[in-house]
C-alpha cells in the first residue's frame, strides 16, 4: 500500500482517535491504531477494548488496498514535530514495515497485521436520537466532575442519559454532590436511561469543542453499547451496567430560605478562606443574617483561621451551615451565570445551587450540595 496524506490533517485525526488508547493495554496490538485504505478513504481505529473510535480521511493519490496496526505513539510524536507538509506512506506488509517520508526525512516502524486488531461487534437492533454537538459537550461539561470514584459502586462512575418525551437529562453524583443537566431541544417518545462511563465521554468532551452541527447517538439495550457519529468521527463505547441511584427523590422540594451572591464573588472567596480550612474535612462555615453573609475556615491544628464578608441578599431566619470548600468551589467552577441562588431549609440537609440567569432558556442546571458538620 501507498499513500499520500497531509501532516497535518493525519496528525489532527490521529491525536484525536489515539485518545481512547490506555496506557497499560492487556494486548499489545492495542498500543498500536489500524491504518485501513478502502476506496480511496484511510481509516484510522484506536481502541482499549472497552472503547474504539475512528476517523476517516479522504485520499487522493492512493495504491492498493488493506490494513496494518501501527505504532501510535511514535506516529503522533513525529507528526507532531514535523511542519505542515505531505506525507508519502509507504506499507510493506509482507515484511511488516511502515516507511514515511516528510520534507527532509525518512522514517521507519514497525507495522502489524490488520486483522490482528480488534473486531467492533455490531449493535443489536439499535435506536437513535440526535443531538446538536454544543448541547452534548456542554451537558457532559456541566456533569462530568460529579461523577463518583467508588469502585464499590460503578454505576455511579458515569453520566446518567435520560430520554424522554419532554426533554434529555444529563445527571452526575459522587453521593456528596448532584449535578442535573436538562435541555428541551432533545426528545423521544420511547423514554430510555442510558449510564454513559467516564472515559470515553471525557475524550468527547475534548474533541466536540467546536464541532458544528448533530451528533448522531445509536445505542443498544441488549448489547449495552452506544455509538457517537459527528464529523469524520465515530467513538463506539460500553454503557455502564446496573441501575442507577434514584437521584429525583434526593433533591429537596422545599427550601424556605435562599441567599442570591456574585458567582464570581463568591468563588473567590471559597478559594481564599478554603486554603485556611482543615485538610481532611475542607469545612467551610457560611454564616446568614439579613444584614451580612460571613465565611470562615480554620483548622485548630496548624492555628489556622480565615474569615470573610460578602455581598449577597439573604431571605431568611439566621442560619450558619457548613460545606466542603472543594466540591463547593468545583460547582461554582462549573456555573456560568453572574447571580447565583443557593436555597436551603435546614443546616443538615442538602442545599441548591441554581443559576438565577439561565445560559440559554431551552435549558435548566440544578446543582445540590450536602453539608457537613459544623465542629466549630
Amino acid at each position: 500500500m501507498k499513500f499520500i496524506v497531509s501532516s497535518e490533517v493525519l496528525y489532527r485525526n490521529l491525536s484525536a482517535v489515539s485518545g481512547v488508547m490506555s496506557s497499560n493495554n492487556s494486548m499489545p496490538i492495542l498500543d498500536n491504531v489500524l491504518m485501513t485504505i478502502r476506496e480511496n478513504k484511510l481509516t484510522l481505529t484506536a481502541s482499549d477494548l472497552e472503547t474504539t473510535m475512528t476517523a476517516v480521511i479522504d485520499l487522493d493519490n492512493v495504491e492498493g488496498e488493506g490494513s496494518v496496526a501501527v505504532p501510535a505513539r511514535i506516529l503522533v510524536e513525529t507528526l507532531k514535530l514535523i511542519p505542515a507538509t505531505p506525507i508519502v506512506f509507504a506499507i510493506d506488509a509482507e515484511n511488516n514495515l511502515l516507511k514515511f517520508t516528510a520534507a527532509n526525512g525518512e522514517y521507519d516502524a514497525p507495522c502489524f497485521p490488520g486483522d490482528e486488531f480488534p473486531k467492533i461487534n455490531p449493535m443489536a437492533d439499535p435506536k437513535s436520537f440526535d443531538i446538536e454537538a454544543a448541547v452534548l459537550q456542554r451537558a457532559i461539561s456541566k456533569t462530568l466532575f460529579a461523577t463518583g470514584n467508588d469502585e464499590l459502586r460503578p454505576n455511579m462512575m458515569g453520566v446518567l442519559c435520560e430520554l424522554s418525551e419532554d426533554y434529555v437529562t444529563f445527571v452526575a453524583t459522587d453521593a456528596h454532590k448532584l449535578v442535573r443537566y436538562r435541555n428541551n431541544k432533545v426528545k423521544s417518545a420511547e423514554p430510555t436511561t442510558l449510564i454513559l462511563p467516564k472515559k470515553p465521554i471525557t475524550h468527547l468532551k475534548s474533541i466536540l469543542s467546536g464541532v458544528p452541527g448533530d451528533v448522531h447517538v445509536e445505542y443498544s439495550q441488549d448489547t449495552n453499547h452506544i455509538c457517537f457519529s459527528f464529523g469524520n468521527f465515530v467513538l463506539f463505547s460500553s454503557l455502564r451496567e446496573g441501575k442507577y441511584p434514584a437521584y429525583e427523590s434526593v433533591i429537596p422540594q422545599e427550601n424556605p430560605y435562599s441567599l442570591v451572591v456574585s458567582r464570581d464573588e463568591f468563588l473567590k472567596s471559597i478559594r481564599r478562606v478554603g486554603i485556611y480550612s482543615n485538610q481532611s474535612t475542607f469545612q467551610v462555615r457560611i454564616s446568614l443574617t439579613e444584614e451580612k453573609t460571613q465565611l470562615t475556615a480554620e483548622d485548630m491544628d496548624y492555628s489556622n483561621k480565615a474569615a470573610e464578608e460578602i455581598s449577597g441578599v439573604y431571605s431568611g431566619d439566621p442560619m450558619d451551615i457548613g460545606f466542603n470548600s472543594r466540591f463547593l468551589r468545583e460547582m461554582l467552577e462549573n456555573m456560568d451565570s453572574e447571580q447565583i441562588r443557593i436555597e436551603m431549609s435546614k443546616p443538615n440537609r442538602a442545599a441548591l445551587i441554581l443559576p438565577e440567569q439561565e445560559f440559554d432558556e431551552n435549558e435548566s442546571l440544578l446543582m445540590l450540595i450536602m453539608p457537613v458538620m459544623l465542629n466549630y
